[in-house]
């Protein structure tokens, strides 16, 4: 299997320059991040860090994936070998948005397979590309399976929400660019599904010997359980992120990623993750689905006796961390209150 490098990360950001809009990276106000946590006693005063956001949820289509879509069609347009049947995928709804966009700049046609509880505003918006929508069955590895059979029957190109090396090296040029604007970062947060963000993110940071925490729901645990289990095996998805980080099992460059030096990995709450959210509109007016305030919520979540999953992650005193905020393709009636 092709491992992941700094080299396929330059090459796509390279390949896809002017195609994506360049992620804003802003600071978290101070003492926003025990704001939006709970004054749990016990829990600790809030340490000296120092918190970014990076705002990758204004990206075209609302998520980073329009970077990895971007990647692998034009890679294919390059060598040749983007059919006219055009692109086939699977998707919990982001990725197949970021796919019909960068299919509709090509010229070529989109089918999107997504399993029937994906969010009617990802539907809406993926007919609005002009994608042929398919729902079926109601788990990401369904729908997987159902593009899987198109794409034989048809010849239409199959791409993977997550599991290529071209989707996970374009994830990973988001990196690239907080960098230049924090050179001396000292950790960067992001959440995990299937993991072609966090493969890409964690080779890209590796190299500027930035630390990676990989942020997954306590009932979305693929990483986890691929670590623990020494390859990528099948877990239950069961949280309100699921939409998102709703992946069956990691991939094999997930758990590469998760084996390097620097890297570590959290689990939280779906209390939390809504806590997150919640505290991002109320705060900054800042909407993003609750895959997004996974992340965040690594910071949020207070300490457990112990320890142990669902303690989140705490930066040590005058440590850079940049929050990577990935998606916002959420209904934001469900954060206005009364």
């Amino acid at each position: 299997m092709h491992q992941l490098t700094h080299g396929d990360i330059k090459a796509a950001a390279d390949r896809i320059a002017g195609r994506v809009r360049a992620v804003t990276v802003t600071p978290a106000d101070p003492g926003a991040i025990r704001a939006a946590g709970r004054d749990t006693p016990g829990s600790g005063a809030e340490p000296a860090c120092e918190v970014w956001l990076a705002l990758e949820f204004m990206q075209h289509t609302g998520s980073f994936k329009a970077r990895g879509a971007q990647n692998f069609l034009q890679a294919h347009r390059d060598a040749g070998t983007l059919p006219a049947t055009g692109v086939t995928i699977a998707s919990g709804g982001n990725a197949g948005l970021a796919c019909a966009w960068a299919a509709r700049q090509q010229g070529v046609p989109a089918t999107v397979f997504l399993p029937t509880t994906a969010p009617r505003v990802k539907v809406a918006k993926l007919r609005g590309y002009g994608a042929d929508v398919r729902l079926t069955g109601s788990e990401y590895a369904e729908a997987l399976a159902a593009c899987e059979e198109f794409a034989a029957a048809t010849g239409a190109l199959a791409s993977h929400a997550y599991d290529h090396p071209l989707i996970a090296a374009g994830a990973g040029t988001l990196v690239e660019e907080i960098h230049r604007q924090i050179p001396d970062l000292d950790t960067v947060l992001v959440a995990v599904g299937g993991g072609g963000l966090f493969a890409g993110v964690a080779t890209a940071a590796g190299h500027h010997g930035i630390r990676t925490v990989a942020v997954e729901p306590e009932n979305c645990r693929a990483l986890h359980a691929a670590v623990e289990a020494g390859r990528p095996v099948d877990v239950p998805v069961d949280s309100v992120a699921a939409d998102s980080l709703g992946a069956r099992r990691a991939t094999a460059l997930a758990l590469h990623a998760a084996r390097q030096d620097g890297t570590r990995a959290v689990l939280v709450p779906d209390a939390e993750i809504v806590h997150a959210r919640q505290a991002l509109w109320d705060h900054r007016r800042i909407a993003v689905e609750h895959g997004a305030a996974t992340a965040l919520a690594a910071l949020t979540t207070p300490d457990r006796p112990g320890g142990g999953p669902g303690s989140g992650y705490r930066p040590a005193s005058g440590e850079k961390v940049c929050v990577i905020l990935c998606g916002a393709n959420t209904d934001a009636g469900t954060l206005i209150r009364d």
